[in-house]
């Protein structure tokens, strides 16, 4: 945990903006696998860890804005839990560790729950992205399941993301120690893209490293070479030379912090002449969008410039035609990028994404799109210090998009689809980096992982 008094004044700040009112950060409860005692692994949520700093289930977090209270509500261990589980602090002794003074059981906390909403108090809640949460703020508040995300609070909701969305040094020193632990889990798995090795193997072995460093994986690994799928958790494959390896894959401190790295790779070792083609491309779109950003520029217009090197290198094939910014303002490039440039990143390997993508990635400057591929686009709103944002410009051909856009005459006048059919056997390619805004640009964080051609294929052959 970072010190008592960061939580503190963490709290102090919430309870300003938020002004008045109750607000209530419930922890997680543990979630059954497929019998009551056996679980899921135990993630705490991550609006808690924030503001409150503690790994057990369980634990409900209250701040009082008008009283300027902090309490944390939950129910000790008693001797089952212990036979079990093991001792644990009491929660008065855990709550002092993250500087809250006043601790009681979790019926405690209903009846402040019962007094607040029956003297009128505002009650101030997150939208909760979990069926146990829901039920459980419907207790305490007495509102039907159906009613509690409709009473989510939008000045809590505002204020947590104006919070979270700057990163503390502190911050950006465990966001880089989960980038360490990245590193090792892909140069590792570079060396391992053999011809005959299987998907799994190498998923597994990063799933491996991770834990070897205190955490889990920030998200199911990605390992592909059927990259033209953005998602894809498959692993069953055998790895063959002249395929592509997408390996999207980080991993989260002790502390939970993220990391998301993607690099695409040639099984074997070596870019062919189509590979290394397409690989410069995306790579020059991710070189353009560590050079755009800085405060001030929005992260739709970072997203438009690596379009423009996307659709210049697609242009230079003969896959687009016509003038580039044309190409990119009709979005015809999006064929072979739909999704956006990156999102931000920190506690959660998309942050805040569970207070509403619209409140975190936008605002009331800056709205999404709604054209193909820039309408994926999760970040889109000005750039300002302290922010952490992935930049992952990505080459996917896609046959059934390619025959879909074709049979309905998409975008001809930019779409060589006679020269895109010799394209559509190739899969996809994604680069991806973790970026710290600065006061004068931005830098990717972390110890740098293999990005070049001349650095993969020197870091597969070892």
């Amino acid at each position: 945990m970072f010190s008592k008094e960061t939580y503190a004044a963490r709290r102090a700040q919430l309870r300003a903006d938020v002004g008045s009112g109750l607000i209530i950060i419930p922890g997680n409860h543990q979630a059954p696998c497929n019998y009551t005692d056996n679980t899921y692994f135990f993630r705490q949520d991550s609006t808690f860890l924030y503001f409150f700093g503690l790994q057990r289930e369980d634990l409900v977090g209250v701040i009082d804005c008008d009283s300027g209270e902090d309490w944390l509500f939950a129910n000790d261990y008693d001797i089952d839990d212990i036979i079990w589980s093991g001792a644990l602090p009491s929660v008065a002794e855990l709550a002092s560790t993250v500087g809250v003074e006043k601790s009681a059981p979790l019926s405690e906390l209903q009846k402040t729950c019962t007094r607040a909403v029956l003297a009128g108090r505002k009650v101030h809640f997150l939208p909760p992205y979990r069926a146990d949460i829901t039920m459980q703020l419907a207790s305490l508040l007495g509102l039907t399941p159906e009613g509690v995300a409709q009473r989510a609070s939008m000045p809590l909701i505002l204020a947590c993301v104006k919070q979270r969305s700057v990163k503390s040094a502190e911050e950006i020193a465990e966001i880089e120690r989960a980038i360490a632990t990245a590193y090792d889990m892909h140069v590792g798995a570079m060396r391992m893209a053999a011809p005959d090795r299987y998907e799994y193997e190498l998923a597994g072995f990063m799933e491996g490293q991770a834990w070897m460093n205190g955490g889990p994986v920030s998200f199911p690994v990605i390992m592909t070479i059927n990259g033209q799928t953005l998602h894809n958790h498959d692993h069953s494959h055998k790895l063959t030379e002249g395929r592509m390896l997408v390996m999207d894959a980080g991993c989260e401190t002790p502390m939970n912090y993220c990391s998301d790295i993607t690099r695409s790779v040639p099984v074997g070792g070596h870019f062919n002449d189509r590979q290394r083609t397409i690989y410069e491309i995306v790579l020059s779109a991710n070189l353009e969008a560590l050079r755009v950003s800085r405060p001030g520029i929005t992260y739709q217009e970072v997203h438009t410039a690596a379009s423009r090197k996307l659709a210049e290198g697609y242009r230079a094939l003969g896959i687009l035609k016509g003038n580039v910014d044309d190409i990119v303002a009709a979005g015809a490039h999006a064929l072979m990028m739909p999704h956006g440039l990156g999102h931000m990143m920190g506690l959660d390997v998309h942050d805040m994404e569970n207070y509403g993508q619209i409140y975190v990635g936008y605002d009331d400057e800056v709205r999404p799109s709604t054209q193909f591929g820039l309408g994926s686009l999760r970040c889109g709103r000005r750039l300002q210090p302290g922010f952490v944002v992935t930049d992952e410009p990505g080459c996917y051909f896609i046959p059934a998009l390619i025959d879909k856009w074709r049979a309905e005459g998409m975008h001809r006048d930019f779409i060589n689809y006679d020269e895109l059919e010799h394209w559509k056997d190739f899969g996809g390619i994604r680069i991806e980096d973790d970026v710290l805004i600065t006061d004068t640009g931005c830098r990717v964080l972390g110890k740098p992982i293999p990005k070049t051609v001349s650095e993969i294929e020197t870091t597969m052959a070892m």
